[in-house]
């Protein structure tokens, strides 16, 4: 499964900070049963790998990536720990040929137009806008659709339930990263019927029909 076609899995990936791998396995199944298929787990603490192990071995309906990519060693770790794709909120050729090097699909960040011409040159057309609020909002993807009409984004960062839409209406974006599904503090305070319902309102967010169906 390439980048393009994880990012149709569903409208909404939760972005996911975990720091009791434990937890990893009940959490997919909450998200899953929300209408969850993917999810991305930040590499910003020490259980972030074991817990893409955990739900790569325990929860495989649910497709999961790791998130954070910094450098090539954290392309090697993720993939060695069964990470099925990698996003990143910058991009360097180091994490570019890592992630080949290991058949890992990657979701390269770009923030400006000439980022984004690189990596197309690269071979690249979904690509993660981070941070997205911050870096132009909605109206900056949406004025990319006519002269970079090949390109696709996942906009992460400041987007929230009563933002996505309007990022959603676009035709250039399938997909949104949120961070609200599944809050740090839920998670340790095992919330998970909460983080079912925000998955359920998450998953039933519409897309453009051009945007699914390409």
């Amino acid at each position: 499964m390439n980048i393009s076609e994880i990012l149709l899995l569903g409208p909404v990936m939760p972005v996911i900070v975990i720091d009791d791998a434990d937890l990893a396995v009940p959490l997919g199944e909450a998200l899953l049963s929300g209408g969850i298929n993917a999810i991305e787990v930040t590499l910003r603490t020490d259980a972030a790998l074991y817990s893409i192990e955990r739900l790569a071995k325990e929860l495989p309906e649910i497709c999961v990536g790791a998130g954070t990519i910094l450098t090539e060693i954290n392309a090697h770790s993720a993939a060695n720990a069964g990470a099925r794709f990698a996003v990143s909120p910058g991009t360097t050729r180091l994490i570019i040929d890592a992630c080949k090097a290991h058949n890992l699909p990657l979701l390269p960040g770009a923030s400006t137009v000439s980022e984004m011409l690189t990596l197309h040159e690269a071979g690249f057309t979904a690509m993660k806008f981070f941070p997205a609020a911050a870096a132009g909002g909605a109206q900056f993807i949406k004025s990319l659709a006519s002269p970079l009409p090949h390109l696709q984004f996942c906009p992460t960062g400041g987007i929230t339930y009563d933002t996505a839409s309007s990022w959603l209406a676009l035709a250039n974006v399938p997909c949104v990263g949120g961070s609200w599904l599944a809050p740090a503090h839920d998670i340790n305070q095992q919330n998970f019927s909460m983080i079912t319902e925000r998955a359920k309102q998450a998953s039933t967010l519409e897309r453009p029909l051009d945007a699914t169906h390409q």
